[in-house]
C-alpha cells in the first residue's frame, strides 16, 4: 500500500532527535533513552530520545516505518503530535500501536474528522490514560470508540470542536476524572447533564466559554448525575441568576467553583461577588483559584445577612435566614467617615481679645496670618503665631514656617492660636 504523501513520523523523529540537533545528556531527570539501531536502519547514528516527545507542527501525515518506531519507542510515556496534517486514523494507530507505555497523547488541531476511526485502531491506544482532541472536530461516534476501547482513561480533553449537543455513549466511562470541554456552544442543561450519565465518577468539569444559561435540574437529580464531583469550572458561562448558583450546592462533593465572567455578576462589585458567592457556597473551600479561609468565609456570611437585611421578605434568599440562625441578627456596620477634617473652629487670642473662627486646614501659616490681618490689625511680616493644642504639655507652639500647612499641626476644635506682635 502506497504511503500518504508528506511527512512521516519517523522522518521528523529523526531530524528532531538525531545526536546534532539533541545531543545526549546525562543526569537525573533528563529522561534520555539511547536505544540500539535497528537492523538494517537507514540512519546513520543512534537517536538521543527523550520520555517525553514534542513534534507539534511539524507535516506530519503519516507514521512511516513501524519496525524503526517501535525500536525507537519503546520507552516513550507521553507524546505530543498537535497541529500536524494527520487526516487518517489508521496513521495515528500505527504510531500509537508502537508504543507500547504511552500515557499521554495530544492530537490536538489534526484534521481527523476526516476520517472513521475504526474500533481495531482504537484498540491501539488501550494504555492511554490523558487523550488530548482539541480542535480535532472529533466526532462524538469516534469519541464513543474511544472511550470503549480505552478502559483506563482518567482525562479527557474535547476543547474547539463545536459541539452543540452531546451524544450518550453506548456504555459509561467509568475511569474518567477529569473531562476539559471548553469553547464549545453546550447552551442547554439537558446537553449537560449526559456528561454526567456517561462519566459518573467525574471529579474535575471544564465548561468555561459555553454560554450555558441555566442549570435545569432537580437537586435529587444533580447530586445523581454528579456524586463524585469535585471541580466545575463555568467562566464566561450565560448563567443569569441566583438560583443557579445556590443549585451547585446540590453537588455532594463539591469544593472547587470558578465563576469569572457570568452576566448574573455584572452589576456587582469585585467585593460584592467574592462574598456573595462565598456565603452561598457554604461547601467550597476555594472560589476561582483562591483558597477560602475561615475568617474570609465568617466575614462573608456576615457581609451576606447585612447585604439582604433591608431587601423585601420575598425577595430574601433561604441561605439569608440559614445564616440567620448561626449568627443571628447583625446590626447594621456604623458609617464612618476616614476623611481627613478640612476645617475646624479655634479660638484666636490677642492681646486681651478672644475671637471664635472657623479656619481651613488645607491653607497654609502665610495664608492664615492674611486672613487674621483685619481681626488682629498687624501686618503680616509683624505677626506672630502661636498654636497651643489643648491636650499638649509643652505650651504654645510657635508657626514659624510659612509655608507649612495647617493640617500638619494636628488641630482640632477647641484649640488656641495665640497672636502676638514681632518685638522690634
Amino acid at each position: 500500500m502506497d504511503q500518504p504523501s508528506g511527512r512521516s513520523f519517523m522522518q521528523v523523529l529523526c531530524e528532531k532527535y538525531s545526536p546534532e540537533n539533541f545531543p545526549y545528556r546525562r543526569g537525573p531527570g533528563m529522561g534520555v533513552h539511547v536505544p540500539a539501531t535497528p537492523q538494517g536502519s537507514p540512519m546513520k547514528d543512534r537517536l538521543n530520545l527523550p520520555s517525553v516527545l514534542v513534534l507539534n507542527s511539524c507535516g506530519i501525515t503519516c507514521a512511516g516505518d513501524e519496525n524503526e518506531i517501535a525500536a525507537f519507542c519503546a520507552h516513550v510515556s507521553e507524546l505530543d503530535l498537535s497541529d500536524n496534517k494527520l487526516e487518517d486514523w489508521h496513521e495515528v494507530s500505527k504510531i500509537v500501536s508502537n508504543v507500547p507505555h504511552l500515557e499521554f497523547l495530544n492530537l490536538s488541531s489534526n484534521p481527523l474528522s476526516l476520517s472513521v476511526l475504526e474500533r481495531r485502531c482504537a484498540g491501539s491506544f488501550a494504555g492511554v490514560r490523558k487523550l488530548v482532541l482539541n480542535n480535532s472536530k472529533a466526532s462524538w461516534e469516534t469519541v464513543h470508540t474511544i472511550l470503549q476501547e480505552l478502559p483506563d482513561l482518567e482525562e479527557l480533553f474535547l476543547c474547539l470542536n463545536d459541539y452543540e449537543t452531546v451524544s450518550c455513549s453506548p456504555v459509561c466511562c467509568q475511569s474518567l476524572k477529569l473531562l476539559h470541554i471548553t469553547d464549545n456552544n453546550l447552551q442547554d442543561w439537558t446537553e449537560i447533564r449526559k456528561l454526567g450519565i456517561m462519566f459518573p465518577s467525574l471529579d474535575t468539569l471544564i465548561l468555561a466559554n459555553n454560554n450555558l444559561t441555566t442549570i435545569e435540574e432537580s437537586e435529587d437529580s444533580l447530586a445523581r448525575l454528579f456524586p463524585n464531583l469535585r471541580s466545575i469550572n463555568l467562566h464566561k458561562s450565560g448563567l443569569h441568576c441566583w438560583e443557579d448558583i445556590d443549585k451547585l450546592n446540590s453537588f455532594p462533593k463539591l469544593e472547587e467553583v470558578k465563576l469569572l465572567g457570568i452576566p448574573l455578576l455584572q452589576s456587582y462589585t469585585t467585593e460584592e461577588r467574592r462574598k456573595l458567592l462565598i456565603a452561598r457556597l457554604p461547601s467550597i473551600v476555594k472560589l476561582n483559584g483562591s483558597i477560602v479561609a475561615d475568617g474570609e468565609r465568617e466575614d462573608s456570611e456576615r457581609f451576606f445577612i447585612r447585604y439582604y437585611m433591608e431587601f423585601p421578605e420575598e425577595e430574601v434568599p433561604f441561605r439569608y435566614h440559614e445564616l440567620v440562625t448561626k449568627y443571628g441578627k447583625l446590626e447594621p456596620l456604623a458609617v464612618v467617615d476616614l476623611r481627613p477634617q478640612s476645617s475646624v473652629k479655634v479660638e484666636i487670642h490677642f492681646q486681651d481679645k478672644v475671637e471664635e473662627m472657623s479656619i481651613r486646614l488645607d491653607q497654609t501659616v502665610a495664608e492664615l496670618k492674611k486672613h487674621l490681618k483685619t481681626v488682629v490689625q498687624l501686618s503680616t511680616s509683624n505677626m506672630l503665631l502661636f498654636y497651643l493644642d489643648q491636650e499638649a504639655p509643652f505650651g504654645p507652639e510657635e508657626m514659624k514656617y510659612s509655608s507649612r500647612a495647617l493640617h500638619s499641626y494636628g488641630i482640632r476644635d477647641g484649640d488656641k492660636i495665640y497672636v502676638e506682635p514681632r518685638m522690634k
